[in-house]
């Protein structure tokens, strides 16, 4: 999972007034008319008389192409100190809670919890300096950067960018309390671990080790995958694990065991015991829910101030992701409902020799490491990377593994940190070009085992990205990619590469590869689907509570599952599909992994056509570099085609015809 700082994270919302910004057309407007009616519209009383705003605009408006380069360049250097200096702020005061550095106190949740910029955009209205931003580079919709971006120069999609900035203006108090509602469920998911070794069949049989803590659910999941290697009771830890979700999304699961050894629990008769003697514990109830409903209030508060994206669906997918939900749902749906599914699903079924089980959304068996004993993959791991700083040691030579010159491996290594994390682990992009990118893995105390160092070379992927497209780029404004399913990918084109990495030869884009990435995209499109109408849901039932929440939610999980999975899958009203913890803490975050499988694929078609190691490096520092133009336009300049699942449905029909 990647936490990010997007870099105008802090600075964007839609305006406070009810009225509309004026329409400005792009075809009879130029910039500066368009900058006009975009500060009026968001002019206060406060901010002067008529003729105040009159007398800003004619000082301010910049009156040659020179003058206003000249103030892009300020105005993009001043961006960067505010963006490095809040995100130093956030990562410094947010390390107790996030590393594995002790036990946080209250007043550690509490200072994490603290938006290092909720006043900033306040502060920059309040001097002008927001003002000045929009009358000189104004804010352009999708539809047109999508339409004119395509006649635009490197400079002019830098102003583009730099009219992203602000487009809304939201009280602090309204930005501190989306920070707050947002900490608080990390908090929750970050210590959300099921004791494995205190797990008890119904003959009282213990599975797993006695010390194996799983955050839930990444760590469930990455354990019930690597159950189709064979190893003893594979299938029995894979029912169990199966159990254990189905218990944590309907809140059946006792609260006292959650991160507490003190209890022995049967999940399948969700029965509990201490020490030895069976006693009553009450069910979570609603409170994984309670978070979600706590972050829609802040959003709810927040719409107020958005009218022109008055909802966080919008504001998500045609704001963040700059894709449209109905376009994004329409891709999902076309993709799941094809009839390559449906070969790939008997494949499976006959590779494992018995009907399929909804756990089998996770199967492991198309990636080349499914015939190595996680045991021997683990025990190489924890010998090469006993800490995090042996970890970054490595760095350089996996990048030259991938075909990165030496001087540029170094480059990329010296500016990344790894940190050993309380959960599961993240990658914290550099927003500044004095500041690293932070890589956060999670180390047992035996060193780094084989799951941990998957995760880990995910975020590594993403860090190699969020160094590169920052440090290479050519205007600060561009730094990134479009969106977060993009980095994804970039995560994704790494973490594919483990094996490669670990010295077992260079891994290529085969047929088991590709069935691996389809079914990977068959399991997230539903875990999406079920995100994304939860939340239409959350708007179609302003007033709901927790306990209502989580009972839609899981109609929603079994109706998406009856659907769309049973038929290949089969088990009626399976509530699997809700167990994704970035439900909890990163509302509707769930469909860039799909999306970011999409353009994985088709980066992986044509970084194919590399002929060597070296070029294969080349040419992804190449699409790095692009930076932050619209997904479409950006897929257009690294693939020459825009986002489609055509290439795998395709690629899949040939292999399985």
């Amino acid at each position: 999972m990647k936490r990010f700082l997007l870099l105008f994270s802090i600075l964007v919302m839609i305006m406070s007034c009810n009225k509309q910004p004026q329409s400005v057309s792009p075809a009879t407007a130029d910039p500066a008319d368009r900058g006009v009616a975009q500060c009026a519209a968001l002019w206060r009383a406060e901010d002067g008389t008529q003729a105040d705003f009159e007398a800003f605009v004619e000082q301010w408006r910049a009156k040659t192409p020179e003058a206003r380069r000249e103030l892009f360049d300020k105005l993009s250097r001043a961006l960067e100190i505010f963006n490095t200096q809040q995100n130093q702020l956030t990562i410094e005061l947010g390390k107790p809670t996030v590393l594995a550095e002790g036990e946080p106190g209250e007043i550690d949740y509490l200072l994490s919890s603290y938006d290092a910029g909720a006043h900033l955009s306040d502060d920059l209205f309040a001097n002008k300096v927001a003002f000045i931003t929009i009358l000189n580079f104004p804010h352009y919709t999708l539809a047109e950067k999508n339409e004119l971006g395509k006649n635009w120069d490197r400079l002019e999609w830098a102003y583009a960018r730099l009219g992203d900035y602000f487009t809304e203006r939201v009280p602090a108090s309204v930005s501190q309390a989306v920070t707050a509602a947002r900490s608080a469920a990390e908090s929750y998911v970050d210590t959300y671990n099921i004791k494995m070794g205190h797990l008890l069949t119904e003959e009282g049989e213990r599975l797993f080790p006695a010390d194996m803590s799983l955050l839930s659910h990444w760590n469930l999941r990455d354990e019930l995958k690597s159950n189709y290697a064979d190893v003893p009771h594979a299938n029995e830890k894979q029912e169990m694990i199966y159990q254990v979700m189905e218990r944590i999304v309907t809140q059946e699961i006792p609260a006292a065991v959650v991160n507490n050894p003190d209890y022995d629990w049967a999940p399948y008769s969700n029965r509990t015991w201490k020490d030895g003697k069976e006693v009553s514990l009450p069910a979570e109830g609603d409170v994984r829910y309670s978070h979600i409903l706590n972050q829609y209030h802040t959003y709810q508060e927040l719409d107020r101030y958005c009218p022109s994206m008055p909802t966080a669906i919008a504001r998500n997918f045609e704001g963040s992701i700059e894709l449209l939900d109905g376009e994004v749902e329409d891709l999902f749906v076309r993709f799941i409902t094809s009839e390559q599914v449906k070969k790939v699903g008997a494949l499976i079924r006959e590779r494992l020799g018995r009907e399929l089980r909804p756990y089998d959304i996770w199967y492991d068996g198309f990636k080349s490491r499914s015939a190595i004993p996680e045991d021997k993959l683990t025990a190489e791991t924890q010998r090469r990377y006993p800490d995090a700083e042996a970890f970054h040691r490595d760095m350089p030579r996996m990048l030259r593994n991938l075909g990165f010159d030496a001087a540029e491996a170094q480059f990329l290594a010296d500016h990344i940190v790894v940190e050993g994390a309380r959960g599961s682990g993240h990658a914290w992009e550099c927003v500044g070009r004095t500041e690293p990118a932070r890589l956060r893995t999670r180390i047992g105390a035996g060193g780094m085992d084989y799951k941990g160092y998957n995760i880990a070379v995910h975020e590594f992927g993403h860090n190699v990205e969020q160094v590169t497209d920052l440090y290479h780029i050519d205007y600060y404004p561009l730094a990134g990619v479009p969106n977060t399913a993009i980095t994804e990918s970039m995560a994704f084109l790494f973490q594919v590469r483990d094996l490669q990495l670990l010295g077992y030869g260079r891994q290529e884009m085969d047929a088991n590869a590709t069935l691996d990435i389809f079914w990977g995209m068959y399991e997230i499109m539903g875990v999406s689907l079920v995100d994304m109408y939860t939340w239409r849901w959350l708007y179609a039932h302003p007033n709901t509570t927790a306990a209502e929440l989580r009972d839609a939610v899981l109609a929603t999980a079994r109706e998406v599952w009856n659907k769309y999975y049973e038929p290949v899958l089969g088990t009626h009203d399976s509530s699997l599909l809700a167990i994704y913890s970035h439900m909890l803490d990163y509302p509707m975050y769930l469909p860039n992994y799909p999306i970011g499988h999409i353009v994985h694929y088709q980066l992986e078609e044509h970084l194919a056509q590399c002929g060597s190691d070296a070029a294969f490096a080349a040419e992804l520092q190449r699409i790095y570099r692009q930076g932050r133009l619209t997904p479409q336009a950006w897929m257009q300049g690294a693939v020459g085609s825009e986002i489609s699942v055509d290439p795998i449905l395709t690629a899949v029909g040939k292999i399985l015809p």
